[in-house]
């Protein structure tokens, strides 16, 4: 069995004061929804866990009804830090019968059935699948000041984004035993797992799945999304 962990109980405060960004609008539906659907019409998931802030389930409730979300199986409240909330779906998942998880932030609307399939393909094979694609700029590492301390060589640079999927005899333990700790903070899964000793695998995906951090974004996922 195949679960899939959506998140949306991020603060997103570079949207601005007060904003849900994961329950904005965009096209004809909030955010998160795109993420929803796209899980829903993937066939090789079986449930969904949505998570999300205290102050938006009575909404997130209103978009399984209102969407025909069939496999959303349990909506649950995030935490303080992404691992927190990761940490919170877990518990909600079937440790027997579930074989694999796939985490994906709602930030990311573009997200497709064939990227979900992608990344399971590798988690099936691997261990893990966690979508990326090549850094394209000069990356810069910055010190006080503004001042450059050095130029890393690009062509070992990926980017990381979401979905992330992973076998679960991995990553339940691994989040067992590291999310809990209040004094290091995992930017991703991946990075949790790597932390835990695990090698994880990259797929290549160079079609958009950008972020939505700022206003613009709404406009930029907007425009892809009527493209798609």
């Amino acid at each position: 069995m195949v679960t899939a962990i959506i998140l949306a109980s991020g603060k997103g405060t570079r949207m601005g004061a007060g904003l849900d960004k994961c329950f904005l609008s965009l096209g004809p539906r909030p955010v998160v929804a795109w993420s929803l659907l796209a899980f829903e019409k993937c066939k090789e998931v079986d449930h969904i866990i949505l998570t999300v802030r205290k102050d938006q389930l009575a909404a997130a409730r209103g978009l399984q009804t209102m969407f025909g979300i069939s496999k959303l199986q349990a909506i649950v409240i995030g935490g303080a830090r992404r691992q927190d909330s990761v940490a919170a779906a877990l518990r909600e998942v079937e440790p027997i019968a579930t074989r694999y998880v796939v985490i994906h932030d709602a930030a990311r609307p573009c997200i497709t059935p064939e990227l979900i399939r992608e990344t399971l393909k590798y988690a099936k094979r691997f261990g893990s699948g966690v979508a990326a694609h090549p850094v394209a700029d000069t990356i810069k590492v910055v010190g006080k000041g503004m001042t450059v301390e050095s130029t890393p060589d690009r062509s070992t640079l990926w980017a990381v984004q979401t979905p992330q999927a992973f076998a679960a005899d991995k990553l339940l333990p691994a989040y067992a035993r590291l999310a809990p700790d209040k004094a290091t903070t995992y930017t991703d899964d991946a990075a949790l797992l790597e932390a835990a000793g695990e090698a994880t695998r990259l797929v290549r995906w160079d079609a958009p799945n950008p972020k939505i951090t700022t206003p613009i974004d709404l406009t930029i996922a907007a425009a892809i999304l009527r493209l798609n």
